[in-house]
Formats: structure tokens, sequence, C-alpha cells
């Protein structure tokens, strides 16, 4: 589990690429460097998020530790464009004497994004995202929690007709704290949605499911107050 806070930010210093074969089991092993500052309570087996996945130590020194990332890994996330030299954001798991500044994120990317334009104002930048799968769009609410690349960033605005987006604004502050401060149009962010909208989802079909019919017409109620309520909108 972790919150969001980006603690620092590491430089990939050496890449691995594994074969297909039994023995080299595909995907990735990378070694993370520049990330004294979160090294000086870890061990063997623990939990850091990079950008935004939980991956496991499985080796490391006083600057530096490494992980292994596998094939599916590499499918659902932007690991799979990492180079030598690529800066990440970096979180350890949460512990007991940890403070909640960001929200509960779990490390596991739902799906990737692209950044369709960036916009400024100010001294902050506006990012507009389209995600790969559309479907995470049902969990993105304006004012609600999104984590990209592992940080742990306010909904601005959200568009869930056929483009299908989303907006967030970084502070100049956060521009120099994240590896998204850098980035621009057409490049990829990892996306973990909040997972408390997940749950929310299940208890509420649950709850329809088991009501005899009568959650039934409640529901299909509520779907057409909210047709009515688009067609209306558009109308006007």
């Amino acid at each position: 589990m972790f919150t969001g806070i980006v603690e620092t930010i590491g430089t990939v210093s050496h890449l691995i690429q594994h074969d297909d074969s039994s023995s080299g089991g595909g995907g990735t092993s990378l070694t993370i460097s520049d990330c004294a500052a979160i090294l000086d309570d870890c061990h063997l087996g623990d939990s850091i998020s990079i950008n935004g996945t939980c991956l496991t130590v499985t080796e490391f020194g006083k600057n530096e530790f490494k992980v292994g990332v596998s094939p599916e890994t590499l499918r659902r996330t932007n690991l799979g464009s990492l180079k030598e030299g690529s800066r990440v954001n970096l979180e350890r798991a949460v512990s007991a004497s940890t403070r909640m500044g960001g929200h509960f994120v779990q490390g596991h990317v739902d799906t990737i994004a692209t950044i369709a334009e960036t916009r400024e104002d100010g001294n902050a930048i506006t990012f507009r995202l389209q995600p790969r799968e559309k479907a995470v769009l049902r969990y993105i609410v304006e004012k609600g929690y999104v984590t990209l690349d592992g940080a742990s960033l306010t909904v601005t605005a959200v568009n869930d007709d056929e483009e299908g987006w989303w907006e967030v604004m970084l502070i100049a502050y956060t521009q120099e704290k994240v590896v998204m401060g850098k980035k621009r149009k057409g490049e990829d962010v990892n996306v973990e949605v909040d997972m408390v909208g997940k749950y929310v989802e299940k208890s509420v079909a649950a709850y329809f499911e088991g009501s005899q019919g009568s959650g039934g017409a409640m529901l299909e109620k509520m779907v057409q107050r909210l047709v009515d309520e688009r067609l209306q909108a558009k109308g006007t």
C-alpha cells in the first residue's frame, strides 16, 4: 500500500532485457540509482512503487536497488518504454507512522493514458489525458483522486463523451517533484484509479442483485434520470 506522495525521483542506471526462453523468463531487470534517501531502512523483499507500479526489491546498496519486471507488467504499464537514464517516481510502502498525505494507492496499474494536451496557466501546467481503456473513466470524477505515474493528483475536469479524457493541474512545486512535470504531449503515464470507487460500484451492484427485483426497478429509474438529464443538457 502507498500514499501517492512521491518521495524521490530515481534514475534507471542499468536495464537488462531477458529472452523468452525457460531460463530467461522474459521480462526486464532494472537497477534504479540516485535514491539513497529511501534505502536507509530497505530490506530484501520490500515493496517500492516505481512510476506507480509495486515491485519487489531483489538487491540493494547505499544508493541503488534492483527489481525484476515481468512480461505482464511490461504490457500493462509504461515501464517497458524505460531506458538507461530514464527518471522514475519512487515511493516506499506505507508504515505505521506514515502520514496519509495523498490517498490509498495499491501500486496496481489499471491502464496507460496518453498526454493529449498541455496548457500553461501562470506557473502551473494543466495536463489532459486520454486512457487506453476508456472503461476507467467511470471511476474518474471531478475533484476526485487519480494516481499518475505513482503520484496522487486531483482531477480538475472530466469528459465522459466520445473523446474520453480528464485533466489534472501541476503547480510549480509538484512539477519539480514528479516525472510528469517534464512530460509533454504524446507521452504515456501509468494510471491507477481510486479503489474506493471500485468498492462502491461492487457494493451497489451486489445490493441491486440481491433486492429481489426492487433494486432493478430502482436502478432503471436512476439510469433513465441520467439519460433524461443528458438529453436535456444537449438540447439547451
